[in-house]
């Protein structure tokens, strides 16, 4: 009977009982074929696995042996264009392994339906034979098993099939090289669409992805990935930190104030900060003073560079580049000059603080303890983050317009809040330290929310 649940113990006790009709013969020569045939199948598969994950140091230790095997392995892998051997070598794995696994089915396939005419058995019977169980062991024997021995024994595997696959990859060349070559041509003509990914997903895998790593190296990549999405605005110096001069001085208050600032690069506006006229290279001076000429330095003065402050400083490098200048003036929407950037200013956003042996260091902040901080008011409020390691837009809900610490204070009290005023703000807490009529000076910031009690009762 077709729906008789005994029919498949019934069969197999038929074929241990008369085995000697079943498997003499041809079908005996068959089936040590196809069990040939499965170990070469998983030795392919084996070393597809063994070859591609192969490390520069165990390419090194290949070189180093003189072993047959290691030199034709070497061969297959580190011809002039590694990546065109990789993929011809991989193009000869999978041909070898295809042609060995259709021989494999239509051998099984002879086999089983020669089996079925000596033999009444159920139609799904012989599907589950046919389909399930060939499959099975050829998953099984062909591709699980070697896999797994390769990845834990490369080398071996590799010195163990190089000899046979480097003959078979020359003879294979001419398949090989139309299968990569239609791949090559389909790779051209689709084209990928990019996955969008945003810039938060990027910064969580960077914080998986390295949390071992060096908190410098760490900070590099953040700064890479978030380059593109920072304003001018947030990394310029403002106007009231600037030094510049007025074009009407005399050469002797000129010198004055070149030897006591030391910078190579001075802003000159002619009555206020507002009227930039151009930036005074001091290089520019050499001659000047080398040869004690009378010519008015006003003429050494080069024409400025104006950028407004929403420009993002991924295009304002491009420009640096472009036009060869390393300062910019800032602008608002009204003309009026927000302060200078500066091509420094905009690699210490990747790079971190950029130091001389002329620079002096800027303290922006003294550490109290672990959470507690007191900051002027004028730190941008991504480098108070960077001090906590916390996101840079952490307070972006209510900063308003403002890149500083003083700005964000002022935005949240709508006004200039007095000395010892206090605010928490989620897991910050901040208390007035210096303030006048104009600003904020100093700011106690306490990073830990059991410490507001002891903010407030300071």
């Amino acid at each position: 009977m077709e729906g008789d649940p005994e029919q498949p113990i019934r069969f197999f006790l038929l074929i241990l009982q008369e085995g000697g009709t079943y498997f003499s013969g041809s079908v005996l020569y068959s089936l040590i074929v196809i069990v040939i045939l499965i170990f070469l199948s998983g030795m392919i598969s084996g070393s597809e696995n063994a070859f591609f994950s192969l490390s520069a140091s165990d390419i090194n230790d290949l070189g180093n042996d003189d072993k047959r095997s290691s030199v034709f392995a070497l061969k297959l892998i580190n011809e002039p264009d590694r990546w065109k051997a990789s993929r011809k070598l991989l193009a000869t794995i999978l041909i070898l392994n295809n042609f060995i696994n259709i021989t494999i089915i239509i051998l099984s396939s002879l086999l089983m339906d020669s089996v079925w005419l000596m033999t009444d058995v159920a139609t799904w019977v012989q599907f589950a034979v046919n389909v399930i169980l060939i499959t099975f062991l050829l998953v099984l024997f062909g591709e699980v098993i070697p896999k797994i021995y390769a990845t834990q024994n490369n080398i071996k595997l590799v010195q163990l099939t190089s000899v046979p696959l480097y003959y078979c990859n020359k003879i294979l060349t001419p398949l090989s090289w139309l299968l990569t070559s239609s791949t090559s041509l389909i790779d051209r003509r689709i084209k990928k669409k990019p996955d969008n990914v945003s810039l938060e997903e990027l910064n969580q895998a960077i914080e998986i992805a390295s949390e071992d790593d060096n908190i410098e190296e760490k900070n590099i990549l953040k700064g890479i990935v978030n380059f593109g999405n920072i304003s001018v605005k947030q990394i310029m110096r403002s106007r009231v930190d600037v030094c510049a001069l007025d074009i009407e001085i005399s050469d002797q208050e000129l010198f004055k104030q070149i030897r006591e600032w030391g910078y190579s690069r001075i802003p000159i506006y002619r009555d206020n900060f507002d009227n930039i006229t151009g930036i005074l290279y001091i290089k520019d001076l050499l001659p000047k003073i080398t040869n004690k000429t009378n010519d008015p330095w006003q003429d050494l003065v080069r024409q400025p560079f104006f950028v407004p402050s929403n420009k993002k400083i991924d295009d304002l490098l491009e420009e640096f580049q472009e036009k060869r200048i390393h300062m910019a003036i800032v602008v608002d929407e009204y003309g009026g000059s927000l302060g200078i950037v500066t091509m420094e200013d905009i690699l210490e956003e990747i790079f971190g603080d950029l130091k001389d042996e002329f620079d002096e260091d800027e303290i922006y902040y003294s550490k109290l303890d672990e959470h507690t901080y007191i900051f002027e008011g004028k730190i941008l409020l991504t480098d108070m983050c960077r001090t906590f390691e916390v996101k840079t837009d952490y307070f972006s809900d209510v900063k308003g317009e403002a890149d500083t610490l003083g700005g964000m204070l002022m935005e949240v009290f709508k006004g200039i809040p007095k000395r010892g005023d206090h605010i928490q703000l989620d897991e910050f807490s901040f208390k007035v330290e210096s303030a006048d009529l104009r600003r904020i000076k100093r700011v106690k910031v306490v990073f830990n929310p059991e410490h507001e009690k002891e903010v407030t009762e300071d």
